[in-house]
């Protein structure tokens, strides 16, 4: 279980990095225009980041995640601190394909956000994070 616990902390810590990084880049990505060689070097570095660490993490935290829970049985149905734990993992799951989506517009050229939004997108993993931590530490329900 160790093991398992281990590969899952290991999965969580490079997801949430890169969940906090990408919309940093995509900040500055937005005063690049598109087709220049700063844009170019930004599509690279996004799709990079998205394809060969993010989704990765993010599917070592599910698997590992889920192998805790059900395979360890490390918690129960009526664990309502594990429900709003899973909620929020799910909620950075969906950031986390939203996220992949800004990538594809940029690397189309068709990002229709501005620095602005991403400031303000970069907040939502940060908050998750918050409540996932809380909810696992504490276990205030």
């Amino acid at each position: 279980m160790e093991w398992v616990k281990a590969l899952h902390v290991i999965s969580v810590i490079a997801w949430m990095a890169g969940l906090l990084y990408l919309p940093r880049l995509f900040v500055y990505h937005c005063d690049a225009e598109h087709g220049s060689k700063q844009s170019d070097t930004f599509i690279i570095m996004e799709r990079r980041l998205l394809k060969a660490i993010m989704t990765p993490a993010m599917i070592g935290s599910w698997v590992f995640g889920l192998w805790l829970a059900f395979g360890f049985q490390a918690i129960a149905a009526d664990d309502v601190w594990a429900w709003v734990k899973g909620f929020g993992v799910v909620g950075l799951t969906i950031v986390h394909f939203r996220l992949g989506s800004y990538q594809r517009a940029f690397e189309r050229g068709l990002n229709a956000n501005s620095s602005r939004f991403f400031r303000l997108i970069n907040e939502v993993p940060t908050v998750l994070m918050i409540v996932i931590v809380i909810m696992v530490i504490v276990k205030p329900f």
